[in-house]
């Protein structure tokens, strides 16, 4: 019987590969949901007066649409065992609630792994609407298994410059066509090059199957413990969504979030394991509107009863009025 059913293994895979999954529609139920679990704080994507006012509808947290993008893009991932990084993710537009988000997750790259029986598979994804405009495109490498460990692909592409830096042009128009007017005065520290803030609070990873469950990731080793001898690891996304959360408590006047440079994940994550956030503004652009973009580094580690461990290295692009 084939195991194909289950997704595929590394050796199952050639470059041009593309898969699919079910569209989503973004309810109040599904992002109140993922709001309980993470905690974004984005004020446009709490308060529903406050953002038909300024962008014409209820806007959906950027935290929520990522994670359904990648979620979407786990039918070739349900057996990995680890994801290396993202590179370039840049949002188009920023959908509202009740739009519906599809993704296209195409194989661009393969590299069978010379120590291990694993290879890593670079992937492209786009996220469109229900009325195909682009959302979302962006790269991300998994680690998967052979089927066999005596298997030899040959597969051994240099995924070294995958992915290219967000453009966040599109994103930017899209802005700008708000009414900014409305946007309050939102007190906040100060946005700029070389500010650290290294947080003492840290949040507790809590729900983590049912994130997985709500975003559509079908990653076996986020939801089965015994499908790898480590056990059970939370979604890299979860680790991501609350750094988004610590980062809005920081700045809780940001505007939105732009994209992100990358994204590694420099360590596993454990449900019950407390992260912190060190945040640092690497630079400042404004632009002929008055909107400032902030490139900014979010470090993370994990706290359990061994002590801490680095588990993320994020660069997510800002945008502050």
């Amino acid at each position: 019987m084939s195991s194909f059913a289950e997704g595929p293994h590394f050796d199952d895979l050639a470059v041009g590969d593309v898969f699919t999954a079910p569209s989503m529609t973004l309810t109040p139920g599904r992002a109140a949901c993922h709001q309980s679990i993470l905690g974004s704080r984005l004020q446009l994507s709490l308060d529903e007066h406050l953002a038909r006012a300024v962008t014409g509808g209820p806007l959906a947290d950027p935290g929520l649409v990522w994670d359904v993008a990648i979620g979407q893009s786990t039918s070739v991932t349900r057996r990995v065992v680890a994801n290396l990084f993202y590179r370039g993710l840049g949002f188009r537009r920023l959908p509202a609630l009740g739009d519906t988000l599809a993704t296209r997750t195409e194989v661009v790259g393969l590299r069978q792994n010379v120590s291990r029986p694993t290879g890593l598979a670079a992937l492209r994804i786009t996220t469109t609407d229900q009325d195909g405009r682009l959302v979302l495109d962006f790269w991300r490498c998994a680690m998967l298994p052979l089927s066999s460990p005596d298997i030899s692909t040959g597969h051994a592409d240099d995924l070294s410059g995958i992915g290219t830096a967000p453009d966040l042009t599109p994103l930017m128009s899209f802005v700008t066509s708000w009414d900014l007017d409305r946007w309050p005065a939102i007190e906040g520290p100060e946005v700029e090059a070389g500010t650290v803030w290294e947080l003492q609070a840290g949040d507790v990873v809590t729900s983590a199957p049912e994130l997985a469950r709500l975003t559509l990731n079908l990653a076996h080793v986020h939801h089965d413990r015994f499908s790898q001898p480590t056990g059970r690891l939370v979604y890299g996304g979860h680790t991501i969504g609350l750094a988004l959360a610590q980062l809005t408590k920081t700045l809780p006047h940001l505007l939105t979030i732009g994209g992100w440079h990358g994204c590694d994940h420099t360590g596993p994550v454990r449900e019950g394991d407390t992260v912190r956030s060190t945040i640092e503004v690497t630079s400042v652009a404004r632009d002929a509107c008055g909107l400032r973009t902030a490139d900014l580094r979010v470090l993370v580690t994990a706290h359990d009863d061994d002590g801490d461990r680095d588990v993320l290295d994020w660069r997510p692009i800002v945008v502050v009025r």
